[in-house]
């Protein structure tokens, strides 16, 4: 079977052979053996957990390249009148340790009307949408929480 080598970021690689669509909890994987939408068999297999971008690029062993794509998923893009409201509002989101992409002023999270009407409450509005979900990677922190 053949095995991704390196993964190559959007825009960084050549033609691609295949393309396997993955939602956002499927791109974050250590070991796993995935199948392109063209039959496109191989093993990711890495020493430690990656995050998968939608648009990058999984070179095989033999040279080819498998591209990324984020598979459409449930969301809401969150916004606000005022620039500086939208970081008040990333920290309630961050609070509740819930997954959030940023896209250019606007933030996004996974459908959730309890959340969406915590943010409406806050003076954000949000859009439902159906989109690839890139939430932002977990930065590593010092503490546990009670585990």
């Amino acid at each position: 079977m053949r095995r991704v080598s390196e993964i190559k970021p959007a825009g960084h690689y050549g033609a691609v052979i295949d393309r396997v669509v993955l939602d956002a909890d499927d791109r974050q994987r250590r070991r796993a053996v995935l199948k392109g939408e063209g039959g496109s068999e191989f093993l990711l297999d890495f020493a430690n957990p990656v995050t998968l971008r939608d648009g990058d690029g999984l070179l095989l062993d033999d040279g080819s390249v498998v591209r990324v794509a984020g598979q459409p998923e449930a969301l809401v893009e969150i916004f606000t009148k005022r620039a500086p409201d939208i970081v008040r509002i990333a920290w309630h989101i961050g609070n509740r340790h819930t997954d959030m992409q940023v896209v250019g002023e606007r933030l996004r999270i996974r459908r959730d009307h309890v959340l969406e009407d915590m943010l409406k409450g806050l003076g954000a509005s949000t859009a439902p949408l159906d989109a690839s979900f890139d939430p932002e990677v977990v930065a590593p922190h010092g503490h546990d929480h009670g585990a």
